[in-house]
């Protein structure tokens, strides 16, 4: 069934969301040292609607939200709390309930990575993973207890979705407007290393252009610089398919991103229909300093 299918798609992670430049691609770099970035812990809600469809198979409607929350620091590692339901109507007179729940745990080091998400269509469960990740001098060495007991490397250039977006803002910071790595985020089956293509817009100032949803609310982000910035994911391919051509991204995030990590006006695009999540409610909860 289409609806189905569609529903299926919205289990990519979100993850952790015009300009004519070079790929700068980073496959070594060391990760940014603990003190440039400061994540601010937080929860954060987005109401999701359907804005775009587009095709054959394209869809009537969705409506869905979006918990995410967020805490830890650079010592004691970061945790992510992340919950995604949406209701989504092809118009064939069906509906499907698409609800997707995850924990992560990332090392502020960047060196490992913990996670366990499970997918439910309609209140029964379809998918579960339960993995981590730890890094060495040379790999990334996988190892997953859920679909399947498994092990397996990806490269070590690829990062996690923490420090992914701790380079985003460090390359913000430095007006750099294009990034490109693999992420792994134990997304799917657990499986998955996407490439990503990261485009970083021009800096909006503190003050400039002033929010109008639950950013708006509080004070501090008023003071913060952010940036528009798109992410793009693909799948990977071999150097011959990438030599073939133009590879289409299986979905891109959109948003602006707060030097602290926060992210608002979000816009999922999954190529056939987009959505467009705004963030109803902002809670800035205590951080925890490091010792």
């Amino acid at each position: 069934m289409k609806t189905f299918k569609v529903a299926k798609r919205l289990i990519l992670p979100v993850l952790a969301f015009g300009l004519a430049a070079t790929a700068v691609y980073q496959p070594a770099a060391a990760a940014p040292a603990a003190d440039t970035v400061f994540l601010a812990p937080h929860r954060a809600v987005y109401d999701l609607k359907l804005t775009k469809s587009r095709g054959s198979r394209g869809i009537e409607a969705v409506r869905g939200r979006i918990l995410y929350d967020f805490s830890g620091n650079a010592c004691d590692g970061y945790e992510l709390q992340f919950r995604q339901v949406s209701e989504l109507d092809s118009g064939e007179g069906k509906t499907a309930l698409s609800d997707v729940r995850s924990t992560t745990w990332e090392d502020g080091n960047a060196k490992a990575f913990r996670f366990n998400s499970k997918n439910l269509r309609d209140d029964k469960q379809t998918d579960a993973v339960d993995g981590h990740a730890d890094r060495n001098g040379k790999t990334v060495a996988v190892s997953l207890s859920k679909p399947k007991e498994t092990t397996f490397t990806v490269p070590v250039s690829a990062v996690f979705p923490t420090e992914h977006m701790r380079r985003i803002i460090v390359a913000a910071r430095e007006g750099k407007s294009i990034l490109e790595f693999p992420v792994y985020d134990g997304s799917e089956t657990g499986e998955k290393l996407y490439s990503t293509l990261t485009v970083i817009g021009r800096a909006i100032a503190p003050g400039s252009k002033p929010p109008d949803d639950a950013a708006a609310k509080i004070p501090e982000l008023a003071k913060l610089t952010r940036w528009p910035v798109t992410i793009s994911y693909f799948e990977q391919q071999d150097e011959a398919a990438q030599r073939s051509g133009e590879q289409t991204p299986v979905y891109s995030l959109g948003f602006e991103l707060y030097e602290n990590g926060i992210s608002r006006a979000l816009v999922l695009d999954y190529t056939d229909f987009t959505i467009k999540g705004e963030m109803t409610s902002l809670e800035l909860k205590k951080p925890k300093p490091c010792p």
